[in-house]
């Protein structure tokens, strides 16, 4: 997925670091958002979140359950293709209109830049990219021309409706951390192109290429790959840790697809 396809898979697609949590974030969301602003991302917008906690292992168990509220900040670009997510702890740049990882990656690292800046971060403890890819056969197709022969899954006559194959992977990365976590998961159904339910593109509008209301046989690729580990605020290196992660998931990527989808994405069979 290094080089761009005229007619790419990818819907959906988010880089993401986080870094020491900072509990006063909401006192330099201002100065951070200013920056964006002038680098092309004007659009602005709190966003509470509330989670329900639940007790972990060794945890003393809670008579009620714990709600939890927290806040994230949307910082959108003016045709809502991209932007930033902010927490106190995480940085996220999204897009549902990829082009190709050499643009991408750079505005995670600006968003990085613009956090540091405001509130002088120590460290980052993880990296991570995750990419959807929709399958989308046309007519005289199936999702089996598109993937490889190992993920066609069990035939036994009946209807299938729903099949999730999921794998996991450690990887090798560099510089900063040296094992990585790779997970691709492929869903197949009969059903709208969605989203999974802990990856929406909140403030975002949605590829026109991809809004299928419809229900159709079609399959997505989620790709997450991610490094875990204290890294220092070196944007050059992390900048090369991202770039190896972007490389095990395009090695992984033509691994799951055929050849005719890769011709199919690439214009070479149109």
């Amino acid at each position: 997925m290094s080089e761009r396809m005229s007619n790419a898979p990818v819907y959906y697609a988010l880089a993401q670091v986080h870094f020491n949590p900072v509990a006063a974030m909401a006192k330099y969301v201002d100065q951070i958002q200013d920056r964006l602003r002038k680098e092309g991302y004007p659009l602005f917008e709190p966003q509470q979140v509330t989670q329900l906690v639940i007790p972990g292992p060794g945890q003393i168990p809670q008579t009620e359950p714990q709600i939890q509220h927290t806040t994230s900040w949307l910082i959108t670009g003016n045709d809502r293709k991209a932007g930033f997510i902010l927490s106190p702890s995480t940085m996220t740049y999204h897009t549902t209109h990829y082009e190709t990882h050499k643009e991408f990656i750079p505005e995670l690292l600006r968003g990085l830049h613009a956090v540091h800046e405001a509130v002088d971060l120590d460290h980052v403890s993880r990296l991570g990219l995750r990419y959807l890819d929709a399958v989308l056969p046309s007519t005289d197709e199936t999702v089996e021309h598109y993937l490889d022969k190992g993920l066609h899954g069990v035939h036994f006559g009946a209807v299938r409706r729903y099949v999730l194959t999921e794998s996991i992977f450690e990887t090798v990365t560099q510089p900063l951390v040296t094992k990585g976590t790779l997970v691709t998961r492929i869903h197949r159904m009969s059903a709208p192109l969605g989203f999974p339910p802990d990856m929406t593109p909140n403030g975002l509008v949605v590829n026109p290429d991809f809004d299928i209301k419809t229900a159709c046989e079609h399959a997505v690729i989620d790709t997450d790959h991610y490094a875990q580990g204290k890294m220092p605020i070196d944007l050059e290196r992390i900048e090369e840790q991202l770039l190896s992660l972007h490389a095990t998931i395009k090695s992984a990527f033509n691994t799951i697809t055929t050849d005719h989808a890769r011709d199919i994405w690439t214009g070479e069979s149109r």
